[in-house]
């Protein structure tokens, strides 16, 4: 049930024609290793560079020095790929990384630089927890960029 309202809270697509910049919150309750984050994204372009980003939000409260994440993609032409992404939330001090001042910090993560999409129509990205535990507490929002590479 919680996988349908984040679902549905998040099928908006992407403003800008292979252009993403969405974020979206944690429900209070917390992220349930159910609960996928999705971006669709159209791409007309398979001839130009972008950037893919994640953007994580964290407060203070977080257990962790890192989060693990499945990042999910659908082609347009069906096909689909799962990718295990490990970010890194704080050093091994335990000093919070990203920027943000009080409790909350805002962490982009640089995914591929110069990325070419093989196909042009519509890509679908989802974004999950994989942190072994079933709701995790301490993440404010999830995030995705895509933008074109200089």
């Amino acid at each position: 049930m919680l996988v349908i309202i984040v679902y549905a809270m998040v099928m908006a697509s992407c403003n800008s024609p292979g252009i993403c910049d969405e974020s979206y919150p944690v429900p209070e309750k917390g992220w349930h290793k159910d609960s996928i984050f999705t971006f669709p994204v159209e791409i007309n372009d398979t001839l130009a560079l972008y950037n893919f980003y994640l953007n994580i939000r964290n407060n203070t409260d977080y257990s962790y020095s890192n989060i693990y994440l499945f990042l999910n993609t659908k082609f347009p032409g069906g096909h689909a790929t799962r990718d295990t992404i490990e970010i890194f939330l704080a050093d091994p001090k335990g000093n919070w990384l990203g920027s943000g001042i009080g409790k909350i910090r805002d962490n982009q993560v640089l995914l591929r630089k110069n990325l070419r999409f093989p196909e042009k129509g519509k890509y679908i990205f989802g974004i999950e927890q994989a942190m072994r535990q079933d709701v995790l507490h301490g993440i404010e929002d999830v995030g995705l960029r895509i933008d074109a590479s200089d």
